[in-house]
């Protein structure tokens, strides 16, 4: 599952478009967090999180998403390895919300990832 991201900004050209995984839904800016409200910079957590709950780790992964934070910037200010923010992206989309468990996990992984009809 993948957050909707939706903004007033024009559409980039796809030369321009840095995830190309969801470009027809990619525009700088702005996002949507996991509650279906408008994302901002001020709306992240603070630098200094230690605990990471589902609603924290899927604010940054739509902040990435969206453009208001760059990966290379997000990692830098939470101190996240490249690695570590890619999971997070990977089991949101094959798992929902629910992927971002700390606890289960081993469930998310055994699991084959959600499918939809018509996908």
């Amino acid at each position: 599952m993948r957050l909707p991201i939706r903004t007033t900004e024009e559409q980039p050209p796809m030369s321009q478009r840095r995830h190309p995984s969801h470009c027809d839904r990619y525009r700088p800016g702005r996002a949507l967090g996991p509650t279906g409200r408008p994302l901002t910079r001020d709306d992240l957590p603070p630098p200094d999180t230690k605990r990471w709950v589902i609603r924290r780790k899927a604010e940054v992964v739509a902040a990435v998403r969206g453009g208001l934070i760059t990966l290379e910037e997000a990692c830098r200010r939470y101190q996240l390895s490249v690695d570590e923010f890619l999971s997070w992206q990977h089991r949101l989309d094959e798992h929902g919300l629910a992927g971002l468990r700390s606890t289960r996990t081993k469930e998310y992984r055994l699991r084959p990832p959600r499918r939809y009809p018509g996908r």
